[in-house]
């Protein structure tokens, strides 16, 4: 079984940094995209970064410029780099990424527990 365990979630000041962690562990044959979203309260989950595993980046509009997603394959780990945090960066953040278990698997979808992050003075 496959599962993924994110860190690095807390409160910091506006303009600070945080950087978040997802390791996934268990039987892994490959792992393809690996992502990063949020979802602040009453707002919908969205998109806030994405990696290949040939290190092809994807980043959203809002957060360009200030985060950076980097993923290191022999540990099956991604990570956020958060820069220049703002309030309305407030959120649960989740790690999602696309799995292939063993060489007759179908990839599947998995998603971490979620981290908080709270931008505030």
């Amino acid at each position: 079984q496959v599962h993924l365990v994110e860190s690095g979630g807390g409160l910091v000041q506006p303009g600070g940094s945080l950087r978040l962690s997802c390791a996934a562990s268990g039987s892994i044959f490959s792992i393809n995209v690996m992502g990063w979203y949020r979802q602040a309260p009453g707002k919908q989950r969205e998109l806030v970064a994405r990696i290949t595993s040939s290190g092809i980046t994807t980043d959203v509009d809002s957060v360009k410029g200030r985060f950076i997603i980097s993923r290191d394959n022999a540990k099956n780990t991604v990570y956020l780099q958060m820069n220049s945090l703002k309030p309305e960066d407030t959120a649960v953040y989740y790690c999602n990424a696309d799995i292939q278990a063993t060489v007759w698997s179908i990839v599947r979808t998995m998603w971490g527990q979620g981290t908080q992050v709270t931008v505030s003075s």
